[in-house]
């Protein structure tokens, strides 16, 4: 199997199945994003302890396999992470996604790189890039405390 078939799998299985799906019990934080273009939609859950570290998320929504796949990755790897982890694997995403070809980061595994590497195709088609990253962005704004909706049109 080569690696683009790889990704493809990896992006179809979470899409049609996401892991982390629903109300996370206890959550203390969350927020919403919404992405126009494609209509997703996601509602992410968080559960912090007292020292910022993520013990629960979860997510709900709707939207295309990209979004849903992003989604369902991203409350895989980040589960168990402090705050500080977990902002730099984001950056380590987005800069994938947005940047260069591979994903650098101390706090992910070779398999957890993989999962993410998976969505590294996004960048060939930009309206994609958003689908990709919705989840992310909502995930900080849960992280902030915000409660504004997070809408893919207001980030670059």
């Amino acid at each position: 199997m080569d690696l683009k078939q790889l990704y493809q799998d990896i992006i179809l299985e979470h899409g049609k199945s996401p892991r982390n799906f629903g109300k996370c019990e206890g959550y203390n934080h969350d927020a919403k994003g919404y992405n126009p273009l494609c209509g997703d939609k996601v509602h992410v859950y968080l559960k912090l302890n007292s020292g910022k570290k993520v013990e629960g998320l979860t997510f709900e929504g709707e939207g295309c396999a990209i979004s849903l796949a992003s989604a369902s990755i991203m409350t895989e790897l980040v589960k168990g992470k402090s705050f500080d982890e977990t902002k730099d694997i984001m950056n380590a995403f987005l800069n994938m996604i947005k940047n260069t070809s591979e994903i650098r980061s101390n706090h992910l595994d070779e398999d957890q790189k993989t999962k993410l590497m998976s969505l590294s195709g996004v960048k060939q088609f930009p309206m994609r890039v958003k689908c990709a990253t919705l989840s992310w962005h909502t995930l900080v704004s849960a992280m902030k405390g915000k409660k504004e909706e997070i809408n893919t049109e207001a980030i670059d």
